[in-house]
């Protein structure tokens, strides 16, 4: 199984001018972790809920790129699920952008990883 079958495609972004505000709101209405950070749709970072918790007392007035992890560790659609899985295990993270060619694609994040394992519909698509 390829990472293209798991992803979620098309992930809710933010950017690093945008507040932890804004990105704490994007993450409470899609039910998300993590948000890749792109800028003129290019992956530049990631941030995470823990991130947010870290800032929050400035949530308000902190941007996202000053708390997000810059060059984050991702994946290729082409990868297979297994390498996707020892990336998030051996990096102790939760999810992992989807790129080619420098390009965005989608997001994996372990809930799809335990989807896929029990056969179960990606939802987020």
């Amino acid at each position: 199984m390829k990472v293209a079958d798991c992803m979620t495609p098309e992930p809710t972004c933010v950017e690093p001018d945008d507040t932890l505000t804004k990105a704490t709101a994007l993450m409470q209405a899609g039910d998300f972790r993590s948000l890749p950070v792109t800028r003129s749709g290019k992956l530049v970072g990631i941030i995470t809920d823990r991130d947010i918790r870290k800032h929050w007392e400035r949530s308000d007035n902190t941007r996202v790129g000053t708390v997000m992890t810059e060059h984050p560790i991702c994946v290729s659609p082409d990868d297979s699920m297994t390498e996707a899985v020892r990336k998030l295990l051996a990096h102790k993270i939760g999810a992992l952008p989807v790129i080619k060619q420098h390009r965005l694609l989608g997001i994996i994040s372990t809930s799809d990883v335990l989807k896929a394992v029990l056969g179960l519909p990606q939802l987020d698509k």
